[in-house]
C-alpha cells in the first residue's frame, strides 16, 4: 500500500504552493493543555501565540504583540502574534491545545486566557487518504490584523 501511494504524495510536488499555510506547535507549559488549569503553571506572560517570520508581517501589516485573525474556509480565529525569524516565509505557527472559552467548560483558571483554538479552523472532513488520520497541520490560512474599530467614542 506504502509503495502504491507514492503517486498521490509526488503529484503534490506540481502543485502551487500556498501563500500561507498553519501548522501547531507543542510548549513545554502547556503539555497538550492539561497544565493550563493549574494556577502554579498558568501564571506568567501569554502562550498563545502565533509566530510570523518578518517577511510575512511586513507584507500583510502585521505588528508584534499585535492581534491577528487567522482564517480558513470562513471560520477564522484571533491570537497575538510575535514576529520571529524562526519561522520560514509562508508558515504560521500557533501552539495547539488552547480555547477554553468554550460552552460548557469548566476550567476557571484557563477560561482567564482562553487562547486561540486552533482546531477551530481545520477542516474536520479533511483526512489523509492512507491512513485516514485527520489533517491538523500544513492547512492553507489568510492572516490579517485585528485593528480596534472607533465609533461614537466607543472601541468595537
Amino acid at each position: 500500500m506504502l509503495i502504491d501511494d507514492l503517486n498521490r504524495p509526488a503529484a503534490d510536488l506540481g502543485r502551487s504552493i500556498p501563500e500561507l499555510v498553519i501548522i501547531g506547535r507543542r510548549q513545554l507549559h502547556g503539555n497538550n493543555s492539561w497544565m493550563h488549569n493549574l494556577p502554579v503553571l498558568a501564571k506568567g506572560a501569554a502562550r498563545c501565540i502565533a509566530l510570523v517570520n518578518p517577511k510575512d508581517a511586513a507584507r500583510l501589516g502585521l505588528e508584534d504583540g499585535g492581534k491577528a485573525r487567522i482564517a480558513h474556509n470562513g471560520r477564522s480565529i484571533e491570537a497575538e502574534v510575535e514576529i520571529t525569524d524562526e519561522m520560514m516565509p509562508g508558515v504560521i505557527s500557533l501552539p495547539h491545545g488552547w480555547g477554553h472559552d468554550q460552552p460548557g467548560s469548566q476550567l476557571e483558571v484557563a477560561a482567564a486566557n482562553p487562547g486561540a483554538n486552533l482546531n477551530a479552523l481545520m477542516d474536520e472532513n479533511r483526512r489523509d487518504p492512507l491512513s485516514g488520520n485527520a489533517v491538523l497541520s500544513g492547512m492553507e490560512v489568510e492572516i490579517s490584523p485585528v485593528t480596534a474599530r472607533v465609533l461614537a467614542g466607543q472601541a468595537q
